[in-house]
């Protein structure tokens, strides 16, 4: 084993623990609030939000588990994370990365708008530049699994911006 590889093993140990512990502590069905460690108010126009915005990101998060084996040539048996051919149809002409997204919308924003607490605002802030920057390498572990037609991909349709996306992709279509 090389060197390289073990800090790379090691590197992406530490993001996943610090995800994992970021997404535990921000899960909406919130540990620190149903323990009582944090009390918060809750708002009611914000719960309403929250659970639009919850059931939006969980479209999102869905998406691939749908559109891979679909359209990205996954193997039959295989998971959706086996995809050997680029999808930039459906939700993927919208953003590259709708898991992701999915993910900030209905960990870190929903909890913050169920439990409006300082905590939970710095906390969806840290959780989303950590899952933006695990779409950076994502991106680039695609480029070189799909090439140019990513690189292409990624000048067209934005990473993680749904309304950027979609205006694009009304512009396009008209």
């Amino acid at each position: 084993m090389s060197k390289r590889f073990s800090s790379q093993k090691w590197k992406n140990i530490l993001w996943s623990t610090l995800v994992t512990i970021l997404c535990i502590a921000c899960f909406p069905a919130n540990p620190l609030v149903l323990t009582g460690v944090i009390e918060v108010e809750s708002y009611s126009v914000l719960f309403i939000i929250g659970w639009v915005v919850w059931t939006f990101g969980m479209v999102l998060v869905m998406a691939p588990i749908v559109m891979f084996p679909r359209r990205g040539g996954v193997p039959k048996g295989k998971s959706f994370a086996h995809t050997t051919q680029l999808v930039d149809t459906g939700i993927y002409a919208i953003v590259r990365h709708p898991q992701y997204t999915g993910g900030i919308l209905s960990i870190f924003l929903t909890t913050l708008l169920w439990f409006p607490h300082w905590l939970f605002a710095v906390l969806g802030v840290i959780g989303t530049a950590v899952t933006y920057m695990g779409c950076k390498e994502e991106d680039q572990r695609l480029i070189k699994k799909f090439g140019d037609d990513y690189a292409a991909y990624m000048k067209r349709v934005p990473g993680m911006n749904v309304f950027l996306g979609l205006f694009h992709l009304l512009q396009h279509r008209k």
